[in-house]
């Protein structure tokens, strides 16, 4: 017998717990007592919002008809029912899915265009997670499981992400990213980038990926001859000098030998550049999102001297053309559009 509950009279008590006894469940035997269906729970040390929706979705005809066989009964049914899968039974649905993944467009992207495209059609609607359900779930392949290739990662079984990001070494005459002017840290005026290399086979070869933070517009180093300091100067200098004033205020890069010149660069592109304390892959985080787009073009373990210029920027023309939440769905080109059409008016 369960004694000594503050505030509960003795023959509740000796009710609630004999009906315990008798294999009601936790439920029953509070509605059996008059008590307020939480205050069991309390003793219990459980949830009271769990009782609570227990008992108003398996309640029979209102919250005081709850039975806990009727409800364990509900409850199998309902996991056991069948349910076709969305994209399954909607060809037409599916065929836009898989055109968006056909674009290498993320499952968040195509399902939010689709809302933006079809906004009175609910049945031309899917959430991301059903799409990749829909890749990755056996029995749930209502699209073709090659499409995963199409992914960013491009891997046939789900994972969670690796961490990157190793310091690579120290250079002379940096200024800090503490040091930089408070309007690159809150985005509020296009013009601030973010730079980084991604390694090719063997650190043989690399890239240069350049992000303006306020657009994500992305910009690529063509380096076929290296990236050692000199190569990568004469890219950034090539690269940065040619962009309007408006969008060339400063360059934010981790500590890695490659910008050794970085004195020269800022005189010759007439651009400030800062660098990222050591370990802080997060300083520059719309760059570290941006390399791991780029690992879809240009996967890990290859040679990445192969790739023309032209090539590169074709990649970068498909970035700046993907529609952006955190633009507000907007893509990279247009967004850099309109501020460039707004500084010029």
């Amino acid at each position: 017998m369960k004694n000594g509950r503050p505030g509960v009279p003795r023959a509740v008590q000796v009710v609630f717990w004999e009906a315990v006894r008798a294999g009601c469940s936790v439920e029953e035997a509070g509605l059996a007592a008059g008590v307020s269906h939480y205050l069991p729970y309390r003793w219990l040390g459980r949830a009271v919002s769990t009782v609570s929706r227990e008992i108003g979705r398996n309640g029979y005809r209102g919250r005081y008809r709850y039975r806990a066989v009727a409800a364990q009964a509900q409850a199998e049914f309902r996991a056991a029912r069948p349910k076709t899968a969305k994209l399954a039974g909607n060809g037409r649905l599916r065929g836009r899915v898989q055109q968006g993944l056909e674009q290498r467009w993320s499952p968040e992207q195509v399902s939010m265009m689709l809302r933006r495209e079809f906004p009175d059609d609910p049945e031309m609607r899917v959430s991301h997670e059903t799409i990749y359900q829909s890749i990755y779930v056996q029995g749930r392949g209502a699209l073709r499981r090659e499409l995963a290739t199409c992914l960013r990662t491009g891997r046939a079984l789900r994972k969670p992400r690796r961490k990157e990001g190793q310091r690579r070494g120290k250079i002379p005459g940096m200024v800090m990213i503490s040091e930089r002017p408070a309007e690159a840290a809150d985005r509020a005026v296009p013009g601030h980038w973010e730079g980084d290399l991604i390694i090719g086979a063997g650190n043989k070869s690399a890239i240069g990926t350049l992000v303006e933070r306020a657009t994500r517009f992305v910009m690529l180093l063509h380096l076929p001859g290296g990236y050692g300091p000199e190569q990568v100067a004469a890219a950034m200098t090539q690269t940065m000098g040619g962009l309007p004033d408006a969008i060339r205020r400063s360059l934010t890069w981790d500590q890695g030998k490659e910008m050794t010149g970085h004195a020269q660069i800022a005189v010759d592109a007439d651009l400030d550049i800062y660098f990222c304390d050591p370990r802080s892959p997060w300083q520059r985080g719309s760059n570290e999102n941006t390399n791991g787009l780029l690992r879809q073009y240009f996967p890990k373990g290859t040679n990445l001297a192969v790739h023309s210029r032209n090539h590169l920027q074709a990649v970068a023309d498909q970035l700046n053309s993907r529609p952006r939440k955190t633009l507000g769905w907007k893509t990279p080109a247009q967004a850099l559009e309109e501020f460039l059409d707004a500084a010029a008016a």
